[in-house]
This record gives C-alpha cells, sequence and structure tokens, in this order.
C-alpha cells in the first residue's frame, strides 16, 4: 500500500505543471479563474484517469479456487469425486464462466501448470 500511496502522490504532483499552463493562458484570455481551472481539471482528469487505473490496479497475491465435490473431472472423466477450478488469478478471470470446468486433483495440478508454463497466470 505505501509504494501505491508513493506513486499517487508522484501522480499529483505532476499534475501541477500540466494544469498551470492551462489556468495560465485561459486567464491570459480573460477567463474567470473558477472556468480556467474546470477547464484544467477536466483536461487532467482525461490524462490521470489511465495512471490512476494503472495504479489501482487490482493485485492478487493468492489465487481463488472452487472446489466441489462429488463433481465429475472435465478431463478424465473421473466420476464421483472431488474437483477444483481456478476462478481468479494475475491475468485470469474466469469469475462469470457459465461452463465451469472442474478437474480432479492430479488434472488440476496438471492443467495448473500448463497455465503457469503458457505465462497465463504467474506461481
Amino acid at each position: 500500500m505505501l509504494k501505491k500511496y508513493i506513486l499517487y502522490a508522484l501522480r499529483w504532483q505532476l499534475s501541477t505543471p500540466i494544469m498551470a499552463p492551462i489556468i495560465g493562458y485561459c486567464t491570459g484570455l480573460d477567463w474567470p479563474v473558477l472556468a480556467a481551472t474546470a477547464l484544467a481539471n477536466l483536461i487532467g482528469s482525461a490524462i490521470f484517469f489511465w495512471v490512476d487505473k494503472y495504479i489501482f490496479r487490482p493485485t492478487i497475491k493468492y489465487p481463488l479456487w472452487e472446489v466441489q465435490d462429488h463433481a465429475d473431472c472435465f478431463d478424465c472423466d473421473k466420476k464421483n469425486c472431488r474437483c477444483y477450478r481456478l476462478v481468479k488469478a494475475q491475468n485470469y478471470d474466469r469469475l462469470d464462466d457459465k461452463q465451469p470446468e472442474f478437474r480432479c486433483e492430479s488434472c488440476s495440478q496438471r492443467r495448473t501448470q500448463e497455465l503457469i508454463e503458457s505465462g497465463v497466470i504467474m506461481k
């Protein structure tokens, strides 16, 4: 969280050299200071929305798994066993999956290793 705060504080300071010339230019055109500030804030928000989105992107430290007892394995067709599915991890999101694929423990470990090797998820 401290890292995010430091990035945010630096981002906040970067807004000054971007917004100050806009305010200076507009007030030089006899705009009211409030209108010049509003325009500068609109332009700044168009730029810094994307920076803030990067700073405050969600980070997943631990993957989210769903476990079902008495399920059928998607890969090996093992019946009525404990099955797992990876739901969410870094760069992997199957929260809204309409047809989730549950796998037995050995197939789940194999599939997870495949996802790690392909770079879809990080270990």
